[in-house]
């Protein structure tokens, strides 16, 4: 016998995310996985189109649209472009960014997906700022009262927030630079952060998930075959923050990692002054 498909709709989706605690207004970052649903009618759209009936206009729905350094690899196009490069966070997250209406940020390697009544506030700064630091639009979305929803995944890239506010050593701040086209066509070379040397035994290993679901600080439900986990980011934050601090199960705290950031063809010095936290006056970035 064949295995039963979960099929579900439109207004499944709706009363799924409803039941996690979204709503008109609710400024929501989220990492998908579409197969994970069983089949979903109509596909992608339909995951996208119950989210925006839920959040409203009124409210921000976010997305990752990274690209994770794939325009830059051999055979690659050699730059990002925010109307352009694809994104491989999966099959939700790139139409999403395609979408009429949906704002993206120009961090080269991870750039931001946004819709909704702060879409364009929260990302148009992002090549300014450190790429997932308090400022950038993760981090905004954070401070603001927002969620966090995965479904059908395990990716939480809001952990990241918290190691560059807290000024992690082991990520370098804008110390790569990559080309980025602008929607003009002019070329210009783009700051992003430098990427950890090795696995953080903390973040990487998302320990922090064992602690969240210890504190019941996050909403666990099937939506279809779909695992939905959605939580508040400023407790996600606290937590994140605290393990970093402490350690836990014999892993020292971030203070006392020896973790540095790599160096590839790529990296730079960096362009942000780390006394100030703020982009340093010379960078070109002030010039797009």
């Amino acid at each position: 016998m064949r295995p039963t498909v979960v099929v579900i709709g439109f207004e499944d989706l709706c009363d799924g995310f409803r039941s996690q605690g979204l709503q008109a207004g609710s400024g929501v970052m989220v990492h998908s996985s579409l197969s994970s649903f069983g089949h979903v009618l109509d596909g992608a759209r339909t995951v996208i189109d119950a989210l925006m009936e839920v959040v409203t206009s009124e409210g921000t729905l976010m997305m990752p649209s990274f690209n994770h350094g794939e325009p830059f690899a051999p055979g690659g196009s050699g730059y990002y472009a925010p109307g352009e490069t694809r994104t491989t966070n999966g099959a939700i997250s790139d139409l999403f960014w395609r979408l009429p209406g949906v704002q993206r940020s120009l961090d080269p390697t991870h750039p931001i997906a946004a819709w909704g009544k702060n879409a364009q506030r929260y990302t148009r700064g992002h090549h300014r700022t450190l790429t997932m630091g308090p400022e950038s639009p993760l981090g905004l979305i954070g401070a603001e009262g927002g969620y966090g929803l995965l479904l059908g995944v395990d990716s939480n890239t809001f952990h990241h927030v918290v190691e560059m506010s807290t000024s992690a050593p082991c990520l370098g701040q804008r110390s790569e630079a990559y080309p980025v086209r602008l929607p003009h066509g002019r070329q210009v070379l783009g700051r992003t952060w430098g990427w950890r040397s090795q696995r953080c035994p903390i973040n990487d290993a998302a320990i922090y998930r064992e602690e969240m679901e210890m504190q019941g600080l996050q909403k666990t439900a099937l939506i279809g075959g779909c695992r939905a986990t959605c939580f508040r980011l400023d407790d996600c934050y606290r937590v994140v923050a605290s393990l970093l601090a402490s350690g836990k199960n014999g892993i020292q705290p971030c203070s006392r990692c020896p973790v540095r950031p790599r160096h590839v063809a790529q990296t730079v010095a960096s362009d942000w002054d780390a006394a100030t936290q703020t982009l340093m006056s010379d960078s070109i970035a002030w010039s797009y």
